[in-house]
């Protein structure tokens, strides 16, 4: 069962994962809208009213593929895996989920991909109504998400080019680079790369088996272009790895 699924006040208001309204005795109130996310603070602050928090395990479902979708969730720390069960029964990895990302803007019926925590995640909570309500009241808002949608189809049409006719090497370089890029805009390192997703997430997003995700990082290690450190790697050679990731 996907906590999504769960009803709103059962999900958000378990004794360990209570939300904590107020800090400083009432004074300020918690944030629970990611800083990450790439929206102007006022409209972050129209958003507060109506997110509750909630917190994931390690391998726990967010909500799942063709699930119906009532609700919008913004992530606040974690990483998720986004990913779709083909008709053969094959997965196919479709994106990972940082914090500042918003999953459910599409508002279409249903869930297209399943979520699951790659690690511990928080994330806030807007029921699919109240959202739609506010979205009509605050016309700005509604253009920086539009605005974000567009930054996902842009990814998107990225991934289907990368899936063509690139090889290992240029696919594992580009999926490092990207992941530099979205690290940058939530103020992570780009040289340490933290890699919270496995080989095999890894391989099920880039079209490739996860022996050749392992040949390719181990050889990109041994020539120099990355290192591999212990939950990710260390980039060595931007030049060369940008290189390969622009063919």
């Amino acid at each position: 069962m996907s906590i999504h699924s769960l009803p709103l006040r059962r999900a958000t208001m378990a004794p360990a994962r209570a939300l904590s309204s107020c800090l400083d005795s009432g004074i300020r109130k918690a944030r629970l809208v990611s800083q990450s996310t790439a929206l102007p603070l006022a409209e972050r602050d129209a958003l507060e009213p109506l997110s509750r928090r909630i917190s994931l395990d390690q391998k726990e479902t967010l909500f799942g593929q063709d699930e119906p979708a009532c609700s919008v969730f913004n992530v606040t720390t974690g990483a998720l895996r986004l990913y779709r069960i083909l008709p053969d029964g094959r997965r196919q990895v479709t994106g990972f989920a940082f914090p500042g990302d918003f999953l459910g803007l599409s508002l279409l019926d249903r869930y297209a991909v399943s979520a699951d925590a790659l690690g511990p995640v928080t994330a806030c909570r807007f029921e699919r109504i109240a959202f739609k309500n506010l979205l009509r009241a605050q016309p700005g808002l509604l253009m920086h998400l539009h605005e974000i949608t567009g930054q996902e189809l842009s990814r998107a049409k990225d991934m289907m080019m990368l899936l063509g006719r690139r090889t290992a090497d240029e696919k594992v370089a580009a999926f490092l680079t990207g992941l530099q890029a979205r690290y940058a805009r939530i103020g992570l390192s780009g040289v340490t790369l933290e890699l919270p997703m496995g080989r095999l997430d890894i391989a099920d997003h880039l079209g490739l088996t996860i022996e050749t995700v392992s040949r390719t990082l181990s050889r990109l290690d041994r020539d120099g272009c990355i290192l591999i450190v212990p939950g990710g790697v260390r980039v060595i050679d931007q030049t060369r790895l940008d290189r390969l990731s622009a063919h």
